[in-house]
C-alpha cells in the first residue's frame, strides 16, 4: 500500500477522480508523486478515449464539446485556472516580479485572463473537431506528454514559491528517478506514433523550453500556477500537432 500512495496523491492533485488517503503523506512520498503524473495523464487519457470512441458516429462539433467539457470537469479546471493567474499575472505585473506574483496570488480574473482562457479553449475545441476521425491517439496521449512537462519543469526550473504541494515536490522529488520515467514515457511514446511521435516530442520540448525562459526573465523560476499553465498550452500545442 505505501508504495501505491504516491500514485493516489498525484491522481488526488491533478484530477477530481475521488480518492481517499487514509493517513497524512509523508513529504517523500509527496515527492514520489511526480514520478506517477504520466499515469493520471493515463488515466485522464483513456476516459477522453473511450468517449472519443463511443461518440465516433456523433456529429464532431458534439463530439468535441463533450470531449473538451470532460476534459475540464475532470481536471476541475485546475491547470485552466494557474493560466488564467499566469496570463494576468505576466501582462499586468510589468516585468516587476513582486508585483507579478502579487497578481498571480490574486484570485480574480482579469481581461487578459478572460481573453487567453477563450483563445486556449477555443484552440483545443478546434483541434479537437479536426482529429476527432483521423487520430484515435490524440486523446489518450496528449494528457500523458502533458503532464510529462512537469517533469521537464521540475528537472530545469528553480521553485520558488515557499510552501504548498509543488514546493515539498521540489525538495523531496528524486531527479534519477524523474529521468528514468521521462525516458520511458517518450520510449512508449514512439513505440505507439514511429516516426509521428518525434514531430510531437520536439514540438512540446519546444513549448517547455520557450515557457521557461519566459518564467526565469519574469520570475526567476516557476509557481504552481505557471505550472499548471504549461500543461493547459502543451495540450493545445500537442493537439494542433496532432492535427498536422
Amino acid at each position: 500500500m505505501y508504495r501505491i500512495v504516491p500514485f493516489f496523491i498525484a491522481l488526488q492533485f491533478l484530477t477530481r477522480i475521488p480518492v481517499s488517503l487514509t493517513c497524512a503523506p509523508s513529504p517523500k512520498q509527496i515527492g514520489q508523486s511526480i514520478l506517477y503524473y504520466p499515469m493520471v495523464g493515463l488515466v485522464i487519457g483513456i476516459v477522453l478515449a473511450f468517449l472519443d470512441a463511443i461518440l465516433a458516429n456523433t456529429n464532431d462539433l458534439l463530439r468535441a464539446a463533450i470531449i473538451l467539457t470532460t476534459w475540464i470537469f475532470i481536471t476541475g479546471a485546475l491547470h485552466l485556472d494557474g493560466l488564467a493567474d499566469s496570463a494576468d499575472a505576466l501582462v499586468g505585473g510589468l516585468g516587476d516580479k513582486e508585483k507579478t506574483l502579487s497578481i498571480m496570488e490574486d484570485p480574480y480574473c482579469g481581461p487578459a485572463a478572460v481573453v487567453t482562457l477563450i483563445a486556449i479553449l477555443l484552440i483545443k475545441f478546434s483541434a479537437l473537431v479536426s482529429i476527432s476521425s483521423t487520430e484515435n491517439l490524440a486523446c489518450l496521449l496528449t494528457p500523458i506528454i502533458a503532464r510529462s512537462t512537469v517533469l521537464l519543469l521540475f528537472l530545469t526550473t528553480p521553485y520558488i514559491q515557499k510552501e504548498g504541494i509543488a514546493q515539498l515536490l521540489a525538495t523531496q522529488f528524486s531527479k534519477t528517478a524523474t529521468i528514468w520515467v521521462l525516458i520511458f514515457t517518450v520510449a512508449i511514446i514512439i513505440l505507439l506514433l514511429n516516426t509521428k511521435a518525434f514531430g510531437l516530442i520536439l514540438g512540446t520540448c519546444l513549448v517547455v523550453f520557450l515557457l521557461r525562459n519566459l518564467m526565469m526573465k519574469r520570475l526567476g523560476g516557476m509557481t504552481g500556477d505557471t505550472i499548471g499553465a504549461t500543461i493547459v498550452i502543451a495540450e493545445a500545442a500537442l493537439l494542433i500537432l496532432f492535427t498536422l
